[in-house]
């Protein structure tokens, strides 16, 4: 999209306009826009784009809408012309308009929210969820039951951010803002927020982090003692064990790590 067309859509939103408003939200359907982009190796948040979401919420009204046997009553439809747009959304799995899919991508029996961004080579596999504004790369793997949380509000915050080449494992939360970057593998029942202790325990001293897991790491999900008044108790953290090899293919890099370090998927 031109920079013209972007600055008069801005406008618009900030005037409240709804006719500009919904051209955002059909914009960011197409794939036009998004509400937050990778420039010079840091994710900007196009605050005004999620501004338009939130007013978009709040002029629609409820609708009721049906997809064969099935009845619903929103606000907001589900995505159309899934087959000209190159992609593969198994029943019962949902795409909500506004939301944008590369061509190629898959969607199992699973949801995408509003806002959502998933790259080419994509499988949201089955009972994942990716929510309002979620950033998902090309050649990512979201596993069953993974949940990538939805940041609509303050429309300043950064959205979850999944980068190419990542593998989410099963049943993996990740939420608040929190960024994964490229080729990095979370194990199974990884959970992610913007206050876990993410540990870097592959030197001879613990490196913690907050808020993001570096490029192909291979994490696990930890337990750290921690003192209270009441006594010791164990708090949950994310363990980073390794990293992805660079010298081979992704596939056999994928595969390597997991099985070098015996991380459930």
């Amino acid at each position: 999209m031109e920079s013209t067309q972007r600055a008069a859509l801005q406008a618009g939103v900030a005037e409240r306009d709804p006719a500009a408003v919904e051209a955002v939200i059909a914009a960011l359907d197409a794939g036009f826009l998004r509400v937050a982009e990778k420039m010079g190796g840091d994710w900007v948040v196009n605050t005004w784009v999620k501004e338009a979401i939130l007013l978009y919420f709040r002029q629609r009204s409820m609708e009721p809408s049906e997809a064969g046997p099935l009845q619903f009553h929103d606000k907001i439809p589900v995505k159309g012309n899934l087959a000209a747009a190159g992609v593969r959304v198994v029943p019962p799995g949902t795409v909500r308009y506004g939301a944008f899919l590369e061509r190629g991508a898959i969607v199992m029996p699973a949801y995408v929210n509003i806002g959502a961004w998933v790259g080419a080579g994509t499988m949201v596999d089955t009972w994942a969820t990716v929510g309002s504004c979620a950033q998902i790369g090309r050649n990512v793997h979201l596993s069953g039951g993974v949940g990538i949380g939805g940041v609509l509000e303050p429309p300043s915050a950064r959205p979850v951010i999944i980068e190419d080449g990542a593998f989410i494992g099963s049943r993996c939360i990740v939420v608040e803002g929190v960024v994964v970057e490229e080729q990095a593998v979370l194990g199974a029942g990884v959970v992610l927020t913007s206050t876990t202790a993410i540990l870097d325990v592959t030197g001879t001293e613990e490196r913690r982090l907050v808020g993001r897991i570096p490029a192909r790491s291979v994490v696990v999900p930890g337990v750290r003692n921690k003192k209270f008044p009441a006594g010791e108790y164990g708090l949950p953290c994310a363990l980073i064990i390794g990293k992805r090899k660079k010298s081979t293919d992704l596939k056999v890099s994928l595969n390597d790590a997991l099985r070098e370090h015996d991380v459930a998927v």
